[in-house]
């Protein structure tokens, strides 16, 4: 059964998506945070493609706190300017912009992508 908090997070989360669109020149930087992980992909919505993605997931160990989160955002940085990609559209997925969502977006800003 869905709580209070995530049925608001998903509310947030659909305004979001209304209002933002990934392209394949910009793709849209989503992020997901789970207890056990980070995970961050740059989706096509125009195909509907996941173009890559990255995670602080690692088998049995719990690996989610704001350090992992700002590697998973360099780890994605270095994997778009690899493919060519310097621009997104930050999705932060209904979540509130601090603690990890920020770590995540600065890494990957320090990484390379411009927002």
């Amino acid at each position: 059964m869905a709580t209070t908090k995530d049925l608001r997070r998903l509310r947030i989360k659909r305004a979001i998506r209304a209002k933002i669109k990934g392209t394949a020149e910009r793709p849209r930087l989503t992020v997901f945070r789970s207890n056990t992980a980070m995970y961050a992909q740059l989706v096509d919505d125009l195909s509907g493609k996941t173009m890559m993605s990255a995670t602080s997931y690692k088998k049995g160990k719990v690996n989610n706190n704001v350090e992992a989160a700002k590697l998973v955002g360099t780890a994605i940085a270095d994997k778009a300017k690899a493919a060519g990609i310097t621009k997104v559209v930050f999705d932060r997925n209904g979540y509130l912009y601090h603690g990890r969502i920020k770590s995540l977006a600065e890494g990957a800003r320090e990484g390379g992508l411009q927002f």
